[in-house]
C-alpha cells in the first residue's frame, strides 16, 4: 500500500498544479477600494487592477508582478495627480513584467527634482495609452541590464526640468527601450528622451518643442547603445536652449557597444532662426541616414555615417 502523503505537501503540490485564479480589483468611489493604492498593496501577482475614471490625490509602489493596473475609460481619466511615493513617483514600479495603461500622472514634484509619473525599478515594463503631464520626469527607469521598456500609443507633456535636470524619458542602462506611437511636446529645458539603453528604439512617433518649449535635444543617447529612429517628426522650436542637435549620439562618453545607428524615414523641422543638426554622431559607428526630410535650417549629420 503506498505511503500517504501528508497533508501540507499534497496542499503545496496541488497550489503548484493548480495556482491561484487571477483577480480583479476595482477602483473608484462605489467600489471596493477608494484609491489605487489600496488595490495595489492588496495585489497578488498575476492581478488585475481596474481604476474608474476620477482624480485620485494617490500613489502606490507597485511591488506584485506580472501585474496590470488600467483605468477603465480609455481616454485617460483616471488621474493620480501630485503625490510621490518614497519621494520617488506617482507609481513605483519594484514588482516585474508590469503593464499600465489607460491612466493619467501628473503634477509631481519632490525636493531633489526628480519626481517622476513612474519610478520603474523592477525588470519589464509596458506602458499604453497614458499621459504625463507637468512633471519632473514623466518615467525615469533604475539601470536594470535584463530589464525592457516598451512604451505605446502615450502621451508627455510639459516635463522636464533643469538643474539637476529631469526629462520626458529617462532610462538609465537597460536591455532595450522601445517607444512606439507617442507624442512629446513642450518639454522644458531637458531631453524628450535620454537613455543610456543598450538599445534604443524610437518608431513612429511625435516629438516637437512647439513655439514654447525649450527642450534641449530630442533624443539623446548618452552613452552609444544601438539606436533606431524610424518614421518620426521631429520640432526644434525657436525657444529650444540647445541649438546644436535633435539627436545626440555619445556625448558623455561611448562606453557600451553601438552596433547599428539607423536613422530612417523621419521628418525633422526647424522653426527657429539658427542652424541645427539633425544628428551629431560622436561613436566610431556609422549612422546610415535615409529617406529623412529635412525643413528649415537643417543640416542632415554631423560625425561618421552616410546620408542617403
Amino acid at each position: 500500500m503506498p505511503r500517504a502523503i501528508p497533508l501540507l505537501a499534497a496542499l503545496l503540490l496541488l497550489a503548484a498544479v493548480h495556482p491561484a485564479a487571477s483577480r480583479t480589483l476595482e477602483v473608484g468611489p462605489t467600489r471596493s477600494y477608494k484609491l489605487p493604492s489600496e488595490a495595489i498593496r492588496a495585489a497578488r501577482d498575476g492581478d488585475r487592477i481596474a481604476i474608474d475614471a476620477g482624480e485620485y490625490f494617490d500613489c502606490a509602489v507597485v511591488s506584485a508582478s506580472n501585474l496590470v493596473i488600467e483605468g477603465t475609460a480609455p481616454d485617460g481619466g483616471a488621474v493620480m495627480t501630485d503625490k510621490a511615493c518614497q519621494g520617488k513617483a506617482l507609481l513605483v514600479t519594484t514588482g516585474h513584467d508590469i503593464t499600465l495603461r489607460n491612466l493619467t500622472l501628473t503634477r509631481v514634484r519632490v525636493p531633489d527634482m526628480n519626481g517622476a509619473g513612474i519610478r520603474a525599478e523592477g525588470t519589464n515594463l509596458t506602458v499604453e495609452r497614458v499621459k504625463f503631464i507637468n512633471n519632473q520626469n514623466g518615467i525615469l527607469a533604475a539601470a536594470n541590464p535584463q530589464s525592457t521598456i516598451i512604451i505605446r500609443d502615450s502621451e508627455f507633456l510639459r516635463n522636464g526640468h533643469c538643474s539637476p535636470c529631469a526629462h520626458g524619458i529617462y532610462v538609465n542602462a537597460l536591455k532595450l527601450l522601445r517607444v512606439e506611437g507617442s507624442k512629446f511636446a513642450d518639454t522644458r529645458q531637458a531631453h524628450h528622451i535620454k537613455s543610456r539603453a543598450l538599445r534604443t528604439e524610437v518608431i513612429g512617433s511625435d516629438l516637437r518643442d512647439g513655439d514654447t518649449g525649450t527642450a534641449s535635444y530630442h533624443i539623446d543617447i548618452s552613452n552609444g547603445g544601438s539606436l533606431v529612429v524610424r518614421g518620426t517628426t521631429m520640432q526644434k522650436g525657436p525657444k529650444s536652449e540647445n541649438h546644436t542637435a535633435a539627436i545626440m549620439i555619445g556625448a558623455e562618453g561611448v562606453t557600451q557597444p553601438t552596433r547599428e545607428i539607423t536613422i530612417q524615414d523621419n521628418t525633422m523641422i526647424n522653426t527657429g532662426d539658427y542652424q541645427t543638426y539633425m544628428v551629431v554622431n560622436l561613436t566610431a559607428t556609422e549612422a546610415m541616414l535615409k529617406g529623412n526630410k529635412l525643413v528649415g535650417k537643417v543640416l542632415p549629420l554631423k560625425g561618421d555615417g552616410v546620408v542617403q
